[in-house]
């Protein structure tokens, strides 16, 4: 079972500031921080023309069979992808292993420039789940939480 990301104000603001950050330095078309389980987290950039419920899906989905895949071949997983289009390319990141960085980009930018802002971003990104992982153990509870079949029975029980 994966876990649910408990996500706090404070927090998302700072994530919105590094997808922002992300975005511009990178001169990309946009930013998304989505969670293992396809939630989206945040995100930067010209997002309007995008579904992104199914980007974030998609991409969580990808990440997943791709793991699949690192086990096959020996591997723990593949921490980075990179897929280039005709006219868009998308680089995506497991963050921490906790979260997955997409990066949608043009020829406005280069491979190069997205990764060397991957990794600033990253740390941000690592130092902001820190925090979160650290408030929720204070109001104690992991910030990556599961719910189980007796929590929905419990929730839904005297119906």
């Amino acid at each position: 079972m994966s876990s649910q990301l408990v996500l706090f104000e404070e927090e998302h603001k700072q994530i919105i500031a590094v997808c922002d950050g992300l975005s511009r330095d990178a001169s990309a078309k946009a930013v998304f921080l989505v969670d293992k389980n396809g939630q989206l987290l945040g995100s930067s950039g010209d997002t309007a023309s995008l579904d992104t419920t199914s980007l974030a899906s998609l991409t969580a989905g990808n990440i997943a069979a791709t793991g699949g895949l690192a086990q096959l071949l020996g591997e723990k997983e593949f921490g980075i992808q990179f897929h280039e289009g005709e006219r868009d390319n998308v680089h995506i990141s497991l963050v921490g292993q906790r979260v997955i960085l997409v990066i949608i980009f043009d020829e406005r930018s280069s491979l190069g420039l997205v990764r060397l802002r991957v990794r600033k971003a990253t740390r941000e990104l690592e130092r902001v789940l820190d925090q979160i992982e650290a408030k929720a153990k204070q109001h104690g509870s992991s910030a990556f939480t599961e719910i189980t079949d007796d929590d929905i029975d419990n929730l839904f029980g005297d119906m």
